[in-house]
């Protein structure tokens, strides 16, 4: 990171700014916040006040602007997405712009202009999905990690960061549960229910030391604990009654980062797992010190061997 141009997509959301403020600390020579609000970038220029910050107002599906954008840049995290599961069922056509094209766009824009690394973020919606959102995600994986052939002789190499839910993140559950537990009520949809659990510095952590290790097409998934949502609202409003309203359209009981047909061609690390992609010629016993995972391998948040308890959720949660 030090000495390089970094441009941030969606930067102005919580892992954006998150990331920016670490970036910074690492002697970057710039970061450039690329983002299509108006109001959030000038909230943020008064909240940071670096000259090695600069601000681009655009959208992931305008090319011509990420082609302008991407000039001199060394590194880019493609964190701009449509997120929310609602938002993206009610408006399908707008989700695949953004998630899909956009990701072609950034794609193009990063091995024209000769951006080194490209990190795009993923989510535990994306592996075997049931709403768009997810769809798209996928998707969005798929043209990352295949964007590695398309290179042909240029330099850009990409790779995608894929984990669970973020603590106290915009549109986490977090902030609802907090603002609704004057009522005396917290809505659950279903009691069964688990999810992955990081937090936002582990997250800019695990981005930060896969631009390291990334050497083009994997897919990183940390290994992270899962909580059981019925204990977070122990956690958080240990007074209410838990209502229990029924799953959502498009929502699961547990979320999933690895699934069986993924087992074939992923590694285990200390602290990580990496799914290689199928082509490239990759081979999985050349990898250095991973080991081959079984087959029939899944990873999903209700058979999880890391477990957040009450106690650990009220500790995670103080901050937000």
């Amino acid at each position: 990171m030090k000495d390089k141009v970094v441009l941030i997509t969606g930067g102005t959301g919580s892992f954006g700014k998150k990331f920016i403020k670490k970036a910074l600390e690492l002697n970057v020579k710039k970061v450039i916040v690329f983002s299509r609000d108006e109001l959030k970038q000038y909230e943020m220029k008064q909240e940071f006040k670096d000259e090695r910050l600069r601000f681009f107002i655009g959208d992931v599906r305008d090319k011509e602007r990420l082609y302008r954008a991407f000039d001199g840049v060394d590194i880019v995290i493609h964190a701009a997405a449509m997120k929310h599961v609602d938002a993206c069922e009610y408006n399908p056509f707008e989700a695949v712009k953004t998630n899909i094209h956009g990701a072609q766009n950034i794609i193009e824009a990063a091995i024209d202009r000769g951006v080194e690394k490209v990190i795009a973020l993923s989510t535990d919606k994306a592996c075997s999905p049931i709403n768009l959102y997810g769809a798209t995600k996928l998707a969005s994986d798929k043209l990352f990690v295949a964007a590695n052939a398309y290179v042909g002789e240029k330099k850009t190499s990409f790779a995608v960061v894929r984990y669970g839910n973020v603590v106290g993140s915009r549109g986490s559950v977090v902030p609802f549960f907090k603002k609704i537990k004057h009522t005396g009520v917290v809505p659950i949809t279903d009691e069964r229910m688990t999810r992955f659990w990081i937090t936002l510095d582990q997250g800019v952590q695990f981005v930060l030391e896969n631009l390291e290790r990334m050497k083009g097409g994997e897919i990183f998934i940390p290994k992270i604990p899962s909580m059981k949502v019925t204990d977070l609202a122990k956690a958080i409003a240990p007074e209410c009654k838990m209502e229990i309203i029924g799953i959502r359209p498009g929502e699961k009981l547990h979320e999933a980062m690895i699934m069986e047909d993924d087992a074939r061609h992923t590694l285990e690390y200390v602290d990580y797992f990496v799914i290689y992609p199928e082509i490239n010629n990759w081979e999985l016993n050349e990898m250095d010190n991973g080991k081959k995972i079984e087959d029939g391998f899944s990873y999903t948040s209700d058979k999880n061997n890391k477990w957040l308890s009450v106690e650990d959720l009220k500790n995670l949660i103080k901050e937000f």
